[in-house]
């Protein structure tokens, strides 16, 4: 018995010391632990502070003026101490130096926890779309288009951790990303930064990006908080136009816009940002049902709610559901949005502080918003120290990082066209090289590059190549006749009988073309048809009856049937940033063997976009009356083509079980061969199809996807396992559900079957 005693009380003794280092740690506390914490500095605050944490600002009201990146004192003094903001956001125009960043982090934290009254550090944020865009000489990745057409997970993985590690050493702990909406709107200004138009590819891929953001702590100096935007139909604005209206019913976007969003907060997403447009009518930043009941309730999300930028103040300026900015804030608050991205005055704090004075908001409410963002900021570690980490700018602009950035945009190479094999081209030949695109450095990056608009060349670092440049790198300049300027739409660019002069002397014409940056709004277009100077260029180059190879350097899939068949070969880079010029040479002349397939359809008619995962019904045409056929899905390219320097034959599809129960999984195996002698990747895509279901089934849905090495003569066999639920749908009640049925299996050309039983057979 005694002995019991003493080994009780060394256990008790152990605990307390337990306690005690855990006290000591906070930001290695568990939930709870940091749950405690919170309200007990929630305890201590006054409704000024708590409204002015849920208030977010840009960077400008606390510069001296708009010409300097300096801090003002008086002005910070007046957001941080004054009106208790609690979150800043944002750049001055472009990029700033890693000095810079570091004397504005600790200018605004020094201020934070010295003269608030609890000492309570700011949350940072910043739009760190493809590598951290916002610090000179940072590195730049592919776009996510780019990366969802590599098919690579731990690429991706890398790539975002390499975007933490240089986010992270300005001192900024909170990063604007991946956006998680389907990109099937190809007209959409912001396509470069969606995965495509697959929910599969979005939900896997986005779920990478954020664990490898976030790892396993977020305190830790190569990590950050992620944020999965922007929840929810952003991206399938019904006229094609940003931040404009979409309509989609309760099926459709449980179907396929809700799962990204379930697979993020299933990898415990720390924060997420609201839709700046409405749906079917109602804005996103005034539904309770979108931003409670869906978001909170069903799925789960315990994280911040952040709006779009100054998305409070248009519920009455744009969507006009609020009669005024008062009413517009309690719409927002009562719907559940826990900060504001203001950003440019100090409304949202001065009319939610009125609100509460009068009643019409609880400070419940509040404080439930409160709680949420600084538990935030303890996981982050800010509390414990806020300023840039000595560890984490030791991690800056490491020489790996454009080796990933070179790898990545290489695997994200997409040839499309490879007619005679005009690809690669010898490195001993004679290359016109011509278009807006050949000696731009812009067009290679897109968005969110160095500026929000990605044109201004004069903030991009002075290693960035152009393609003149690396190509003139690899075959001499003797080799390389470029007349191509570096402003993508000067004359010269566009001059067809210079270019038909200097093609006299060249044995293939290398044509760069798609579209220069551009971001948001301002990347509105009309028509999804390349612009017309670029389709009279490659007229021009085809009448020489040199062959053309063409070179797509764009952020969405610009319509070019007119041109398509005059050229021999056809390149999509996409937006493949810091190494991309390297990346398209090398694939060009044959030293990088492409293996990028396409995340999305491509268009062959600006009218006709029919998605890969249509219905059936969509196939179905009567282009002579009482005459059917199932020719509706007639992209120029299908959703996963991508082609090769070498060739590779799958063997036969074969499954595990002929029938299966809910309760059963099948398993599914395929052999692979690299036939050629060069080796090379490819992407195996296993698809599914419902051959009959209660709602119209999709013609196949992607329901794995792995990437392989093969040496030239080399073959593998890969396995892929599904459950009932992995060929769920969601019903007309919006319930997701399995029915029982044959389903087919698809890679490639190769087909296999299998029933799933009912519960009684």
């Amino acid at each position: 018995m005694k002995k019991n005693i003493v080994s009780v009380l060394i256990a008790a003794l152990f605990t307390v010391f337990g306690l005690f280092v855990l006290s000591l740690s906070p930001e290695r506390s568990s939930g709870d632990a940091f749950d405690a914490r919170v309200q007990k500095l929630l305890g201590k605050m006054t409704l000024e502070e708590k409204v002015g944490q849920m208030t977010q600002v840009t960077i400008d009201l606390i510069l001296k003026d708009d010409k300097t990146n300096e801090i003002d004192e008086q002005k910070l003094r007046y957001a941080v101490v004054e009106k208790n903001v609690g979150s800043i956001l944002n750049v001055k125009g472009h990029a700033y130096t890693l000095d810079t960043w570091h004397t504005i982090q600790r200018s605004i934290q020094e201020l934070a926890i010295s003269e608030t009254p609890n000492k309570i550090p700011v949350l940072y944020g910043i739009d760190a779309i493809h590598g951290n865009n916002y610090v000179k000489s940072s590195t730049l990745f592919p776009h996510n288009i780019g990366m969802a057409a590599t098919r690579d997970l731990s690429l991706a993985k890398r790539v975002t951790e390499a975007t933490a590690a240089e986010t992270r050493a300005t001192g900024i702990r909170w990063n604007f990303d991946p956006v998680l909406g389907l990109g099937r709107q190809p007209l959409w200004s912001r396509f470069e930064e969606t995965f495509g138009e697959d929910v599969y590819l979005v939900s896997t891929l986005g779920e990478a990006t954020i664990k490898s953001y976030q790892g396993e702590s977020m305190d830790q100096p190569l990590n950050v908080a992620a944020c999965m935007k922007h929840f929810i139909g952003y991206s399938l604005p019904l006229s094609g136009k940003d931040r404009t209206p979409a309509h989609i019913p309760d099926n459709v976007l449980r179907e396929y816009l809700l799962p990204p969003f379930e697979h993020a907060v299933e990898a415990d997403v720390a924060s997420v940002m609201i839709n700046s447009g409405e749906i079917n009518g109602v804005p996103v930043h005034a539904s309770s049902y979108y931003l409670t009941t869906l978001l909170r309730e069903e799925l789960g999300f315990k994280g911040v709610a952040v709006s779009d930028w100054e998305d409070v103040i248009r519920l009455h300026t744009r969507h006009r559901v609020a009669a005024s900015p008062k009413e517009a804030v309690r719409l927002a608050v009562e719907a559940g949005l826990d900060m504001s991205m203001v950003p440019l005055d100090f409304s949202f704090y001065d009319l939610l502080l009125d609100l509460v004075r009068e009643g019409t908001i609880p400070e419940k409410r509040i404080d439930e918003s409160v709680a949420r963002i600084l538990k935030l900021k303890f996981k982050l570690g800010l509390f414990s120290d806020p300023f840039p980490e000595e560890e984490a700018i030791q991690r800056f602009g490491l020489p790996e990082y454009k080796d990933v950035a070179l790898e990545a945009a290489e695997k994200s190479m997409t040839l499309l066209k490879n007619e005679n094999n005009v690809l690669p081209i010898p490195s001993s030949s004679k290359i016109l090289l011509a278009g807006p695109s050949a000696n731009n450095v812009s067009s290679l990056f897109g968005s969110w590059s160095y500026t929000w608009q990605g044109r201004d060349e004069a903030h991009y670092p002075g290693s960035i190549l152009t393609i003149k440049e690396a190509l003139e790198n690899k075959v001499g300049t003797d080799n390389v006749l470029c007349r191509s300027v570096r402003n993508y739409t000067d004359e010269r660019n566009f001059a067809i009988g210079q270019l038909q002069s200097d093609a006299k002397n060249a044995d293939y014409i290398v044509l760069c073309l798609g579209e220069d940056a551009y971001a948001e709004s301002p990347g509105v277009i009309d028509d999804l048809t390349l612009d017309t100077d670029q389709i009279a260029l490659a007229e021009g180059a085809v009448a020489t009856g040199k062959p053309v190879i063409l070179v797509l350097l764009q952020g969405r899939p610009r319509v070019i049937s007119s041109i398509e068949g005059g050229m021999q070969g056809i390149l999509l880079a996409y937006r493949p940033a810091s190494k991309g010029a390297e990346a398209i040479v090398n694939t060009l002349l044959g030293e990088n063997n492409p293996s990028g397939i396409l995340p999305f359809s491509y268009p062959q008619h600006t009218g006709d976009v029919v998605l890969y995962d249509h219905k059936y019904t969509e196939r179905i045409r009567e282009d002579i009356p009482n005459t059917y056929g199932d020719g509706g899905y007639r992209p120029q390219w299908d959703f996963g083509h991508g082609l090769s320097y070498t060739t590779f034959e799958f063997g036969d599809l074969t499954i595990d079980k002929a029938t299966f129960t809910e309760d059963e999984s099948v398993t599914l195996t395929i052999g692979v061969t690299n036939t050629g002698s060069q080796g090379g990747d490819v992407a195996v895509e296993l698809y599914a199809r419902d051959l009959y279901a209660s709602i119209t089934p999709n013609f196949k849905r992607l329901k794995r996807y792995e990437r392989v090495s093969l040496k030239g003569g080399e073959s593998r066999k890969l396995t892929f396992t599904l459950n009932a639920t992995d060929l769920s749908f969601i019903n007309v009640a919006g319930e997701r559900i399995t029915e029982p049925g044959v389903f087919e299996f698809m890679v490639g050309t190769k087909t296999v079957s299998a029933e799933l039983l009912g519960k009684g057979s």
